[in-house]
């Protein structure tokens, strides 16, 4: 069963955080809130806990895992951020936007990829994120939660998922759990490619039309 951690979603408790950041370092995967949806993540550096979340999102090793920086300069040391990459990403972070940009050799193959030799980015605005992110000192996996809840309704849908019906389908699957007391979202990142001069919208989700306004071009 999953430890579950109640944070503050304005002044999340540093000791709480400390617990969270030291399990992460050991190979634990956390459930947690993000600025668009709840997400699965470990940290970015621990061999092990990627490969259990590729497993539990039954992803192929040619498929990108995405993982959030806490600013420019640390997406920098993940990424080559080309002069135009740079004039859009400054403009939208923090904020719910994915990157798609070249990775260094500090990302992990098993996150990247393997023929692109790309990799996602995110910079939430989020404080428990950018919070978390200080404590444990590396970047963190972040791939939606929400698909691994049986019967998951389609985010179109007049239906909605319940904070408990995540947190049930996913004790069992995860060592750690952030409650933040905040409503469940269902809203995405909007996908941003910036591997070329001109951005391009892979995926349009929250912000998407204000990715629009800063240059960046649907596809």
């Amino acid at each position: 069963m999953a430890t579950v951690y109640r944070l503050h979603p304005d002044n999340p408790q540093a000791r709480k955080l400390e617990l969270i950041a030291n399990a992460l370092k050991h190979g634990g995967l956390v459930l947690y809130p993000t600025d668009t949806v709840y997400a699965i993540g470990c940290d970015l550096n621990h061999k092990g806990a990627v490969n259990r979340v590729r497993q539990l999102k039954r992803l192929a090793n040619d498929k990108p895992l995405t993982f959030l920086c806490s600013s420019l300069a640390n997406i920098a040391e993940y990424a080559i951020v080309s002069d135009s990459a740079y004039r859009i990403i400054r403009r939208l972070i923090p904020g719910p936007y994915t990157f798609l940009l070249p990775a260094t050799k500090l990302v992990p193959r098993l996150v990247m990829n393997p023929k692109r030799r790309t990799t996602g980015i995110r910079v939430p605005d989020h404080t428990i994120c950018l919070a978390l992110l200080e404590a444990l000192g590396n970047p963190i996996i972040s791939t939606s939660a929400l698909s691994l809840v049986p019967a998951f309704p389609d985010r179109n849908s007049s239906r909605r998922l319940e904070k408990a019906d995540l947190f049930d389908a996913l004790e069992k699957l995860v060592d750690l759990m952030i409650e933040d007391d905040q409503p469940l979202t269902y809203e995405v990142s909007t996908i941003i490619d910036v591997t070329e001069v001109e951005p391009i919208i892979l995926r349009q989700g929250l912000g998407w039309e204000t990715a629009c306004d800063w240059g960046a071009q649907l596809v």
